[in-house]
């Protein structure tokens, strides 16, 4: 990278395994804590050692450059080695949910022709089924106990990588090589992979979390989401390890009880959150005797934090909440609040290194305050979606800007405030409404736990604001709620805006990024 000047530039020979994770060592972090799980740690000096025994791993089965690699992997140790692994040895990431069912698996198989795929024992049962379609996938590994069975074309992961050299160069690779892919969320069909180069997450890294959250080397990480999805990837594997920093990995499903005691146990400063599980902890029994006083900053992604929720967190005594947007497309963070200069409601201002505008329906800029489709620039883009020029052609334009399907404002002072995805946007009366506006309003309602506003129809087939809505224990849905709720909708928006059908669910359905299913609640 560059020494001077900003945005960065990166050298024309360039693996990002070398700028994320090598040049720890060579700075002489090669003692300093990289990972802990649970009681277990890894030094800088160990990851390295171990992600090149997973390079020669991958290379002695026929794994090279711009091969696909897709991880099925739990967060731990496993997942950060094969990581920095498939990246040494030139070849390209695709990261899965180890959770998904069979079917998702299969086309997860077909949609990115892999030649390997390295996965936990937990999902095999779901795994070999989906492989017996997909024999171009020659390459298996299992992470396992060691006594454990392996089914037949299965190599044991730590057996592997025991037999390999622990010194390896890297493979020589471009910035402009791909490096691996992002999926985008998929709430309304399946997943696109958005395809990504070497110098894209650096660049992202030297813009977000250098110049806005000032991370630091004594940091420690801890994320909700999960590393298979690219937000986490970022702030709990990718930016620890280019600050020297420690991340912190759980396998399990997080809870508020999880979150409190990693926090509590490791001394985590750096909490990477959303909003579903900001409310959980926030309703949580524990949470009025939980301090969290090693937290410097948390972060929020993946949807618009409620203002009211914002609130209840710092109620708390809690750190700040700093919101932001950012995309498979873009990598990572590209608008968010700053330290010190939260606007709550709003997602922030831009980043260093990147540009945005608003945009009408005709393609021109709107003035601050104007409601339009959001365009972003920024030299982390991806090169399209594989398998799909149409969508590709429609979303990177230009050559510089990536069209969003988010509809935002901006106001005099610069903040970005969300206004709904252009395809969930209500048209109510012949007057455009916006979903979350709704939904932030009905959050503040005291027997509201969580809610969702979609279309819906009333007696004469005219589209009207639809509140799916999950109460707090102890309140009863009832027509009595139903009038509650609609009448403290009504006093605080224009009428035409308060949800004329409401409806009852023990919960809202979500994908594995957290994002709530709109779609399916049109139906409930």
């Amino acid at each position: 990278m560059s020494e001077h000047g900003f945005p960065p530039v990166f050298p024309e020979r360039f693996n990002m395994a070398d700028y994320f994770l090598d040049a720890r060592i060579r700075e002489g972090r090669g003692a300093r804590t990289a990972v802990k799980v649970g009681d277990a740690s890894w030094t800088y000096a160990e990851v390295q050692s171990l992600a090149n025994r997973a390079r020669f791993a991958l290379g002695s089965r026929g794994i090279d450059l711009e091969d696909r690699v897709l991880l099925l992997l739990p967060d731990g140790i496993e997942f950060a080695v094969a990581w920095f692994g498939i990246l040494k040895a030139g070849a390209v990431f695709c990261m899965g949910n180890p959770l998904a069912p069979e079917a998702d698996l299969e086309h997860l198989l077909g949609y990115t022709r892999c030649r390997a795929v390295i996965a936990h024992a937990s999902v095999l049962d779901r795994l070999v089924p989906a492989l017996a379609k997909h024999p171009r996938c020659r390459a298996r590994f299992v992470v396992a106990e060691k006594d454990a069975a392996i089914p037949e074309g299965f190599v044991r992961w730590d057996d592997a990588l025991a037999k390999e050299p622990d010194r390896t160069d890297n493979a020589d690779t471009s910035r402009d090589d791909v490096a691996g892919w992002l999926f985008t969320s998929g709430t309304t069909g399946k997943p696109k992979g958005a395809v990504h180069f070497h110098h894209d997450f650096p660049y992202n890294t030297e813009c977000y979390p250098t110049k806005v959250l000032g991370l630091r080397e004594d940091d420690v990480f801890l994320s909700v989401s999960r590393l298979f999805f690219g937000y986490a990837t970022g702030t709990n594997l990718m930016f620890p390890f280019r600050f020297g920093g420690t991340a912190v990995f759980f396998p399990d499903k997080p809870t508020p009880e999880r979150i409190f005691e990693h926090v509590e146990k490791h001394g985590v400063t750096v909490l990477s959150n959303v909003p579903a599980m900001i409310r959980q902890m926030c309703d949580h029994d524990a949470s009025s005797r939980t301090a969290m006083k090693t937290l410097r900053m948390c972060l929020s992604a993946g949807e618009a934090l409620p203002p009211q929720l914002y609130d209840r967190w710092r109620a708390h005594g809690w750190c700040e909440i700093l919101d932001g947007i950012g995309s498979a497309e873009l990598f990572h963070i590209y608008i968010s609040n700053y330290p010190g200069h939260v606007k709550p409601a709003s997602l922030g201002k831009l980043v260093p290194g990147y540009d945005a505008r608003i945009v009408g329906a005709e393609g021109q800029t709107l003035s601050d305050g104007e409601v339009g489709r959001l365009w972003v620039k920024g030299d982390s883009a991806a090169l399209g979606y594989f398998g799909d020029q149409e969508k590709s052609k429609a979303t990177f334009v230009g050559g510089d800007w990536v069209v969003s399907a988010d509809l935002f404002r901006r106001d005099a002072d610069g903040y970005y405030f969300y206004s709904g995805r252009g395809d969930d946007i209500l048209k109510v009366r012949g007057m455009f409404v916006s979903p979350l506006e709704i939904e932030d309003c009905l959050a503040s309602h005291p027997a509201i736990a969580d809610c969702c506003v979609v279309a819906g129809l009333d007696d004469e087939q005219m589209t009207v604001p639809k509140a799916v809505v999950v109460l707090r224990d102890g309140h009863v849905g009832d027509d009595t709620m139903i009038a509650s709720i609609q009448e403290h909708a009504k006093t605080r928006l224009a009428r035409y805006k308060f949800p004329r059908i409401v409806r009852f669910v023990a919960s809202l359905p979500r994908n594995d990024r957290g994002k709530v299913l709109r779609r399916e609640l049109e139906s409930a």
